[in-house]
C-alpha cells in the first residue's frame, strides 16, 4: 500500500533550502519542492518521524554526522554516462599527446574530476587516455575523482556497471570493459588503479595542492548561485597548471569569472600562463 505524502510547509521548505545551501552551496529553486518531498520522505520515515519539521529539528539537535551526510546525499543529482560530451575527450587526447611530447622526462600527469558522481567521467578519462597513449602506463598518471555524495563514491570505487551502460558506445570503446557474465561490466584493474575516489565538499577546504593538467567540473556549477559559481571557478583556476584546461558542462559558462581563462572551444577554457606550478 502506497504511503501518504508527508506535507512540506513553506517554512520547512525554506529551512531545508537554507540548510543544503549552507552545507553544500546547492541552490534549490521553488520548482524542486516535489523533489525534496520525494527524496527526503524515505529518510523521515526511516527515522520514525512524522513531519519534516521534526526531521529538521532532529538534524539540528540530535542527528549524527552520517544523518547530515544522508541529507546532502539525498538532495544531490547524479546524472552521467560514459563518454558524455565527446568533444571534451577528443580535446583531452590531443592535449595529452602534446604533453607527452613536451615532457620526455617529467612523466607526471594529474587530472581532477570534480563532481564525479558514480564514476563514469573519471573512468572515461583514464580508459580513453590509456587506450590512446599506452605509454601513460609508465607515467605517474592519476585521476582524482571527488564528489560530495559519499554513496555514489562508494559505488564508483568498485568499477562495476550494468552492461546497458555501454549502449551507444562503438565496438572499440565497448571492448575496453571486462564482461563479467552476469549482465555487468567492470573497469579493468590497470585503469581502476589510476583513479582515486575521495569524498569532497567543494564548499569546504580542499586538501590537494595541485597543479592539475586538466580539471573536469561539468554540470556541477548549475546547482550553485552566481556568487558561489564565481568563487568555485576562481578556486579551480588556482589549482590549474599554466595553460592547462578546465572542462565545464554544456549549459555552463564562466561569465564574469573568466579572468585568467580564455575560451578555446565549446565549454573548454584554458588557464593563462600566470597559473600555478606547485608540487602535487
Amino acid at each position: 500500500m502506497e504511503q501518504a505524502e508527508i506535507p512540506l510547509s513553506d517554512r520547512d521548505f525554506a529551512d531545508i533550502k537554507a540548510r543544503v545551501y549552507a552545507i553544500a552551496g546547492i541552490s534549490l529553486s521553488d520548482a524542486k519542492r516535489t523533489l525534496v518531498i520525494s527524496r527526503l520522505s524515505k529518510i523521515v520515515r526511516a527515522l520514525g518521524l512524522k513531519t519534516f519539521e521534526a526531521y529538521i529539528d532532529y538534524l539540528e539537535h540530535s542527528g549524527s554526522p552520517q544523518d547530515a551526510q544522508d541529507f546532502v546525499n539525498a538532495l544531490t543529482t547524479n546524472l552521467t554516462r560514459f563518454y558524455r560530451e565527446e568533444h571534451h575527450f577528443s580535446h583531452l587526447r590531443e592535449y595529452v599527446g602534446r604533453l607527452i611530447e613536451q615532457r620526455p622526462r617529467a612523466m607526471r600527469l594529474r587530472i581532477w574530476s570534480a563532481g564525479c558522481s558514480t564514476g563514469q567521467e573519471p573512468y572515461t578519462i583514464a580508459l580513453d587516455l590509456l587506450a590512446a597513449w599506452p605509454e601513460l602506463k609508465r607515467w605517474d598518471f592519476k585521476v582524482l575523482a571527488t564528489d560530495i555524495d559519499t554513496a555514489v563514491i562508494a559505488r564508483a570505487a568498485h568499477g562495476i556497471y550494468p552492461q546497458t551502460e555501454l549502449a551507444g558506445l562503438n565496438d572499440e570503446r565497448a571492448a575496453l570493459f571486462e564482461r563479467l557474465g552476469d549482465g555487468t561490466v567492470r573497469i579493468p584493474e590497470t585503469v581502476r588503479e589510476c583513479v582515486a575516489f575521495k569524498p569532497l565538499n567543494l564548499m569546504s577546504t580542499w586538501p590537494m595542492r595541485g597543479p592539475f593538467d586538466a580539471i573536469f567540473c561539468r554540470n556541477v556549477a548549475i546547482y550553485f548561485d552566481k556568487p558561489t559559481q564565481g568563487e568555485l571557478f576562481r578556486r579551480l583556476a588556482s589549482l590549474l597548471a599554466p595553460e592547462a584546461f578546465l572542462y565545464i558542462g554544456h549549459s555552463e559558462n564562466l561569465g564574469s569569472s573568466s579572468a585568467g581563462f580564455r575560451l578555446v572551444g565549446k565549454t573548454i577554457y584554458q588557464a593563462q600562463a600566470t597559473g600555478r606550478r606547485a608540487a602535487a
